[in-house]
Parts: structure tokens; C-alpha cells; sequence
């Protein structure tokens, strides 16, 4: 009974996508008819209590949060099917179908959301709807083919993960990861250049150009298409791995065996590290959006640099401090179960500092929020203090810092049960050491240097201290590679062997991420202003004005609750699912593989 119950889910699972894809192109072939016959819709539509606006806000951030999770997680359960194969480890095997079989709930709430978004745009902003169709029509029809494909795919690579795992069909069994990371992909391309259409239109496209008249590879590889992809692309591995570790923490705190607690505390290793690692060049993909913004209008840029939406960026500085601390804050905790780590303890405090320091800088405001008297007590406008870290060279100068001291802490937490074996591991070291001081020179340089010339030429000195931590970071990884080859273990590590707190800190990455997402959307669409098409498309509904910081806070806090009620829901059915095997990592009592082995990642 119960395998037949398993069944008709798994059934319901692989169906209810493309049922929602099939009810959407049915629509759309009956509203067609309609179109021929010389019927036009209304411009807009109205939605009760909340209004259009907060309506089409929340199902297109829940939808978007949920495309990310299930775009970011199977890129490393490709990554970690193939170390399993090379290696002929199993537990990486495991790991990835775990990984995979968070897809199947989250894919089916995906096209849910998906359609959700679809009929609301229909049937609440039809004008809007109806001039991107004309233009991009094409790519819909493609992006629906394409949805198809990535649903078969995806249940063809999750349901055919025993039976093809033998022989040389493991190898094509990773393909057909490697194809759903392609459909995947391509579907983000195509939903993105609709997005970035309504920010950065061609310049030859005026109010006056019929949609028809649009040139559609202009239109679809706007200025600002390719910047919205790396950062996306980036963006939902963090993501990905950040729920990941949500989901493993959860586990691990409700495990009823050592031998669960090590799977799980190995696991939410692995996802704190994706994400972490991703994290880490994130910042720079950001820089590059916000370049292409700047010279696609430089209006459009002080708006959101340097207008109502600068204090956005103080809170998301905040965030992302916040994202810094627990991630660090997991790593040493999770030192304490590493033989040969207790070397490095005394540097954390110093870490902590440089993670303290350059958080409080990037979250300093340029200008206070101040009334006539305390302008007045201040001198002027600008705390003569404050106002000096409020600029860019202050703020790119400290990311940079809390990236090199990341990075630092995942080198030492890499290290701490090895022990070199190479006849140049103190020149190695040295090198190393002096790589890290170089970068942080040419930062702090540039920095410093950024205050005595003007504003155009300091946004270029940002490139400059991004190349200089890049190239650190590549050389100090190579070496250490090189540096660890045939090292000797100083001890197993003792998976499972963690304190609760450290599972509230991925928690933490988790949520704290998802707020950051929903703040940052609204940053890139909130720069429109009235417009639905920048310049080109205005909106005239009665919610054409810009929402104020403070309520779109609220409306960004219920999609975050509604997101991780949703989420945690998928952790709950996770459970009534088959039990995941263990994936032979062991903690305390239970035993482990040699420590070198499982510090492979």
C-alpha cells in the first residue's frame, strides 16, 4: 500500500508541471481568436484588498525564489554525481540524489508560482502583457518547449538514478544532469531578457515605436541582459546551496542517530561551502550591473545609487555583513571538530575584527537622516566623520577585505588536518602570505587613492582592486593544491560532532539570503519608476508611484514567510519520501573516512 502511495505521488509530481505549462498555452490559444477579432483588452485590472501591484510583486518574488532553488541546486548535484564518479566515492552519489530529490516539490511550486504570475499579468496589467507578447512572442513559445524538456529531463535523472548507475550508464545517466542544467540555464536567459527589456530598452525604441516594429535580438540582448544573467547565474548557487544547508541543518537537529548527524553535518558543510564560495564573487557581478546601469542612464543610476533608494543599499550592506559573520561564524565553529585546527583558533579573533570593521563601513549612509538642528550641530549635510565612509572607495575597499578574510578562513579550515609533505611547504606558505598581503596593498591602495581624484575616475579603480583579489585568490588555490598533494591527515574529522548553535548560523544564511534576494529585486525594478518599459511604456494605473522603502519592506517579508512556510513544507514531505541512505560519513562513535578524504571539496 505504501509503495503504491509513492507511487501516485511521484506520479502527481511528474504531471502537475506540465499540466500548468499545457492550461497556459490553452489560454493563450483561446484569447488569440479574440486578438484576431479586433478585440483589445483593458489597460489594467484591479485585485482586491491588496491591490495589482502587491498582487503581481508577490507572485512573481515567490516565483523567482523558487526558479532560483531549482536552478541553483542541480548545478552541484552535477558537480557532486561527477566527483563520485571519478572518485568512486558513493557518498558524493548520495549526496547529489539527495540534493536532487529537494527538486521534485520545489519544481512542481516553480509552475505553480509561474502560472500564478502568468494569469495575474492576463488579467491585471493585459496592456503590459499584450506589448511584450507582440515583441518577444517567439521566446515564449521557445521558453515553453523548453520548460517541457527541462521537466522530462528532470524526472528521467532523479527516477532513473538507481537503474542507470551501472557501467558506462552512469555516464549517461551525468549527462542528463548536465542537459537539465542546460534547459535550466537557457530557460533564465530568455526570462531575463523580458526583465531587462522593461529597464534597459534599445535606444531606438520611443514611445512612438509600434511593438511590431521592434527588432526582436535588440530588444532581447538589451544593455543590461548579460550582466542580469552572471549575477543570476551566481546568485542562485548561493541561493541554492544556502537552502541546502537549511535543509541539512534541519535534518541534523532532528536526527535520532550519531550516524544521521555526521550525514547531515557533512552535508550542511558542503552547502555552506557552495554558498560561501559563490558569495565571494557575487559582489563583483554586481559591480559589473551596476556599470551597465550607470552608462545605460545616468539617471536611472543616481536613482539608485544616489536617490530615495540609497538607504536600500545601507540595509543591504547590513544583510550581507550578516551573511559574512554567520558563514565565517560556521567555519570556526566547525574547526572544533577538526584535529590539527586548534593551530589556527587564535587568528579568528583578528578575522572577526577585519569582518566587524568592514561590515560597519559598507553599511555607513553617506548622508544621516537628520532634522535642521543636528544638521546644523554636524556642520553641514555630511557627518564630518560618517560622511568620509559613506563614499565608494571606502565600501569597496572594506568587501574586498571581508573577501580576502573568507577566503582565509575556508584556507585554513581546508588545511587544518593536513600536514604538508612537499619539500617547499615553507616557501609555499610564504608565497601565500605574500599573495594575501599584495592583494590587500593594491585595495587599501586604490582606496586611499580614491578620495583625490574624481568621482569617474574612482569607479574604475574598483575593477582594479576586483582583478587584484581575483588573482590572489586563483594563485593562493593553485599553490595549495600543489602545496597538499599526498598530505598526511592529522586526524579524522569527527562529523556530527557540531553544537546546535552552529545549524542556527545556516539557518540564518538562509533566510537572510532569501530577504536579500526580494530587497534586491526591488531595487532593480523599483529604478523604472512609473515606467513598465523605461521611457518607453508608462504605467497609469493608481499604483504607478514608487513604493516607499517601508512598505515595500513588508510586502518583501511576507513573500520571504510565505517562501520558507513553503520551504520548510518541502522539508516536511522530504521526509515522508524513501529515508536517504547514509553516505558513509561518520562522527564521535561512529567512525569516518580518513579526514584528507572527506576535505576533498
Amino acid at each position: 500500500m505504501l509503495k503504491r502511495s509513492r507511487g501516485r505521488w511521484s506520479w502527481l509530481q511528474a504531471s502537475l508541471p506540465v499540466a500548468i505549462v499545457a492550461a497556459i498555452g490553452l489560454i493563450a490559444i483561446a484569447i488569440e481568436p479574440l486578438a484576431a477579432q479586433g478585440y483589445t483588452p483593458r489597460e489594467y485590472g484591479d485585485f482586491p484588498i491588496i491591490g495589482s501591484r502587491a498582487a503581481i510583486w508577490i507572485a512573481a518574488q515567490l516565483h523567482l525564489f523558487f526558479a532560483a532553488f531549482v536552478l541553483g541546486v542541480p548545478m552541484f548535484a552535477v558537480v557532486a554525481e561527477a566527483i563520485g564518479i571519478f572518485s568512486s566515492d558513493d557518498r558524493y552519489d548520495k549526496l547529489a540524489k539527495e540534493f536532487t530529490r529537494l527538486l521534485l516539490v520545489s519544481y512542481s511550486a516553480t509552475a505553480m508560482w509561474g502560472a500564478v504570475l502568468v494569469f495575474g499579468l492576463i488579467t491585471l496589467y493585459p496592456g503590459l502583457w499584450g506589448y511584450l507578447s507582440e515583441i518577444f512572442a517567439p521566446s515564449m513559445w521557445v521558453y515553453v518547449g523548453i520548460f517541457f524538456f527541462e521537466s522530462f529531463t528532470l524526472y528521467l535523472y532523479y527516477y532513473g538514478w538507481d537503474r542507470w548507475k551501472k557501467g558506462r550508464a552512469k555516464w549517461g545517466h551525468w549527462g542528463l544532469g548536465i542537459l537539465l542544467n542546460l534547459w535550466g540555464t537557457a530557460v533564465m536567459l530568455i526570462a531575463n531578457s523580458w526583465l531587462t527589456y522593461m529597464m534597459s530598452p534599445p535606444a531606438e525604441v520611443t514611445p512612438d515605436t509600434a511593438p511590431g516594429m521592434v527588432q526582436f535580438w535588440s530588444a532581447f540582448a538589451n544593455a543590461t541582459w548579460m550582466p542580469i544573467n552572471i549575477h543570476r547565474f551566481i546568485a542562485n548557487i548561493v541561493f541554492g546551496g544556502a537552502i541546502v544547508g537549511a535543509y541539512a541543518a534541519f535534518r541534523f537537529l532532528s536526527a535520532k542517530t550519531d550516524e544521521e548527524r555526521a550525514h547531515y553535518d557533512w552535508m550542511g558543510y558542503i552547502g555552506n561551502f557552495i554558498a560561501m564560495s559563490a558569495l565571494i564573487v557575487l559582489p563583483f557581478a554586481g559591480y559589473w550591473l551596476g556599470r551597465e546601469i550607470y552608462e545605460f542612464n545616468q539617471q536611472m543610476g543616481t536613482t539608485m545609487m544616489g536617490g530615495f533608494m540609497s538607504w536600500l543599499w545601507v540595509v543591504q550592506a547590513f544583510l550581507i555583513g550578516v551573511l559574512f559573520l554567520a558563514g565565517n561564524y560556521y567555519l570556526w565553529i566547525g574547526m572544533g571538530r577538526i584535529p590539527g585546527a586548534e593551530r589556527f583558533m587564535p587568528y579568528t579573533k583578528w578575522m572577526l575584527l577585519v569582518l566587524l570593521i568592514g561590515a560597519a563601513v559598507w553599511a555607513t549612509p553617506r548622508n544621516m537622516i537628520a532634522n535642521r538642528a543636528e544638521i546644523t550641530a554636524m556642520g553641514g549635510q555630511f557627518h564630518p566623520f560618517l560622511g568620509v565612509l559613506g563614499v565608494m572607495s571606502a565600501k569597496n575597499t572594506a568587501v574586498n577585505f571581508m573577501i580576502l578574510t573568507t577566503f582565509l578562513s575556508f584556507l585554513l579550515y581546508r588545511r587544518a588536518n593536513k600536514k604538508a609533505v612537499v619539500s617547499w611547504e615553507k616557501r609555499g606558505t610564504t608565497i601565500q602570505g605574500a599573495l594575501f598581503v599584495i592583494a590587500a596593498a593594491v585595495v587599501l591602495f586604490y582606496g586611499v587613492y580614491g578620495y583625490f581624484v574624481p568621482s569617474i575616475v574612482r569607479i574604475g579603480f574598483s575593477v582594479y582592486q576586483v582583478l587584484a583579489v581575483i588573482t590572489a585568490i586563483i594563485l593562493i588555490v593553485v599553490i595549495d593544491m600543489l602545496m597538499m598533494r599526498g598530505a598526511k591527515s592529522r586526524g579524522e574529522i569527527r562529523w556530527g560532532e557540531m553544537p546546535e548553535r552552529s545549524q542556527y548560523a545556516l539557518f540564518i544564511l538562509a533566510v537572510t539570503f532569501t530577504w536579500l534576494m526580494g530587497l534586491m529585486g526591488f531595487a532593480r525594478s523599483g529604478i523604472r519608476q512609473h515606467w513598465h518599459v523605461f521611457e518607453v511604456l508608462r504605467d497609469t494605473s493608481v499604483d504607478a508611484a514608487t513604493p516607499a522603502l517601508g512598505y515595500a519592506s513588508i510586502v518583501i517579508s511576507v513573500c520571504v514567510l510565505i517562501f520558507l512556510s513553503m520551504v520548510a513544507f518541502i522539508f516536511w514531505v522530504g521526509g515522508l519520501a524513501e529515508k536517504p541512505v547514509i553516505s558513509g560519513v561518520g562522527g564521535g562513535a561512529t567512525g569516518s573516512a580518513p579526514a584528507a578524504r572527506d576535505q576533498e571539496i
